[in-house]
């Protein structure tokens, strides 16, 4: 048998919470000396105070942890609640991380203000272009990258079992959903006949008479500051929006901080 001292260490808890499982019924020890109170856990213990620590990582009460193991979970049972939660997990971790960047982007906006690099954005006609795509619809401007990425990827496999091969860079362009949020289109350039390819359509965008361009390098989960420097220089420079920027992906390595994009809004004169 095991101290108190050294079922603790075993189970990587503290003396103090066992302690406290004896006292909530939780977890008795296999045997208390009557002359001194002391408590005595077997090996065997460890499996039921795993799976303690195991729900209540699980975000279940005490309460419910008892009940659970009341009712005799399978290692199985528990097996997959682990799972879940560890999913759960990871996906919270995988959205505050994304939080994160766009927070450093929003500083790095909020950085840059009254440094406007006003010779970096060109002022160009854009020639039509045709692209193949498919489409999708994000809440917002700040969840674009859950709904293009995949896009991107059927996109690029619907491509390859059609036989059409690329003859230039990806073309991703936006409008106001009718329902609200954001219409995404996932394109690439083709040359292709037009046409709706099982869902994959393949459109002509029309030519832009002016549009203010301005190149991003890096993620564009980090494109925010760039977004707004070309903002500002619209307004400064006697222009006005008529538009959504397209987004053309010059270099697009497996590195994404080593990405570069043409940001194409168009124009007018105020």
């Amino acid at each position: 048998m095991f101290t108190i001292g050294d079922f603790a260490r075993h189970g990587r808890v503290s003396v103090r919470m066992l302690r406290h499982y004896d006292a909530t019924g939780l977890l008795r020890p296999a045997h208390v000396a009557p002359a001194t109170g002391y408590r005595y856990y077997t090996a065997g213990q460890l499996a039921r105070l795993n799976r303690v620590i195991a729900l209540k990582d699980l975000g279940f009460t005490l309460q419910q942890v008892q009940e659970i193991l009341d009712e005799k979970v399978t290692t199985e049972e528990l097996r997959a609640m682990l799972r879940l939660r560890r999913m759960e997990l990871e996906a919270a971790m995988t959205a505050a991380a994304a939080r994160l960047v766009q927070v450093e982007a929003r500083l790095q906006s909020i950085e840059s203000e009254g440094r406007m690099p006003s010779n970096d954005v060109v002022v160009k006609s854009l020639p039509s272009v045709r692209v193949a795509e498919l489409a999708g619809v994000a809440p917002d401007f700040d969840t674009i990258g859950p709904v293009i990425q995949p896009l991107y990827e059927e996109l690029m496999q619907r491509l390859s079992a059609a036989g059409i091969a690329l003859a230039g860079p990806g073309v991703a362009y936006y409008e106001d959903a009718p329902d609200g949020g954001v219409l995404v289109h996932a394109g690439v350039e083709v040359s292709a006949p037009l046409g709706d390819y099982d869902g994959l359509r393949i459109v002509d965008l029309p030519p832009v008479e002016q549009a203010a361009t301005v190149v991003h390098h890096g993620s564009m989960d980090t494109v925010l500051p760039t977004v707004q420097t070309l903002g500002r220089w619209i307004d400064a420079n006697g222009y006005r929006s008529a538009g959504y920027p397209r987004e053309i992906n010059l270099e697009c390595p497996d590195n994404e901080d080593g990405w570069v994009t043409e940001l194409q809004e168009p124009v007018i004169k105020a």
